[in-house]
C-alpha cells in the first residue's frame, strides 16, 4: 500500500513534507489546510489544482468564474485539472479530456463536454457521443482508437487516488499553492462566492 501511494505521489509530482512555519500565516478567506502537504510558493507562479466532474453543475456554473480568476493575476497562476467520476459517472469524459489535453486542446473538450451534457443533455459517457466531440474539434480518428482503447485509463484512475490523497469529497474542490483548499461548500453551493474567495486567497499570496 505505501509504495502504491508513493507511485502517485511520484507520478503526480506531489511529495508530502512538513509545513513552512510562517510562509502563508497571513492567507486571507475561507479555507482548509492540509497537513502534512507542503505550502508551495516560488514568488513568480502559483499552482491551482481543481478537481472536477463533467457531470457535476456546480463546476459547469464555477466554469465561467476561472477566466474571471485568472484575469486578476495574469501570467501568475498555471491551473491544473484533475477530472473525477463518482457513483454512475463514467471515466470516459475524463480520459477524453486526456486525449484532448495531448492534442493541445484541453480547453476546447472541457466546454464541449460541459455543453454536451448539461445543454444539449447528451450522454457524455457514451463512446458515440464523446467520438462525435472529438471529431468537432478536429482531433480524428487517433483520438476514437485511443479512446476506445482505453490509453488514458490509468489518468482517470489517477484523479481519484489524487483526490482521495487531499481528502477532496465534493466538486469543485480547489487545492491552492499546495496546501490551502477550498470548495464551494461554506458558500451554500454559490459559485460566485468562491471565485471572490479564491480571488481573496491568491491575493494573499501574490503580494
Amino acid at each position: 500500500m505505501l509504495k502504491k501511494i508513493m507511485l502517485v505521489l511520484f507520478i503526480a509530482g506531489v511529495w508530502l513534507s512538513p509545513l513552512h512555519a510562517d510562509a502563508e500565516t497571513d492567507i486571507k478567506g475561507k479555507y482548509e489546510k492540509l497537513q502534512g502537504f507542503e505550502f508551495k510558493y516560488d514568488g513568480k507562479t502559483v499552482e491551482v489544482i481543481e478537481f472536477l466532474s463533467f457531470y457535476c453543475d456546480g463546476c459547469y456554473t464555477f466554469e465561467k468564474s476561472i477566466p474571471v480568476i485568472k484575469g486578476n493575476f495574469p501570467k501568475k497562476i498555471s491551473w491544473k485539472i484533475y477530472p473525477l467520476y463518482w457513483g454512475k459517472g463514467s471515466p470516459k469524459p475524463g480520459e477524453a479530456y486526456y486525449l484532448a489535453e495531448e492534442a493541445g486542446k484541453a480547453e476546447q473538450m472541457k466546454a464541449a463536454l460541459f455543453h454536451a451534457h448539461f445543454v444539449e443533455k447528451k450522454d457524455i459517457g457514451n463512446l458515440d457521443v464523446l467520438e462525435g466531440i472529438g471529431a468537432k474539434l478536429g482531433l480524428g480518428f487517433d483520438f476514437s482508437r485511443k479512446l476506445r482503447a482505453g490509453e488514458k485509463a490509468k489518468h482517470a484512475q489517477l484523479a481519484l487516488s489524487m483526490a482521495e490523497l487531499y481528502r477532496v469529497n465534493e466538486t469543485p474542490t480547489l487545492i491552492i499553492a499546495g496546501n490551502i483548499m477550498t470548495n464551494m461548500h461554506p458558500f451554500h453551493h454559490n459559485a460566485d462566492a468562491l471565485r471572490d474567495n479564491v480571488i481573496t486567497i491568491l491575493k494573499s499570496i501574490i503580494k
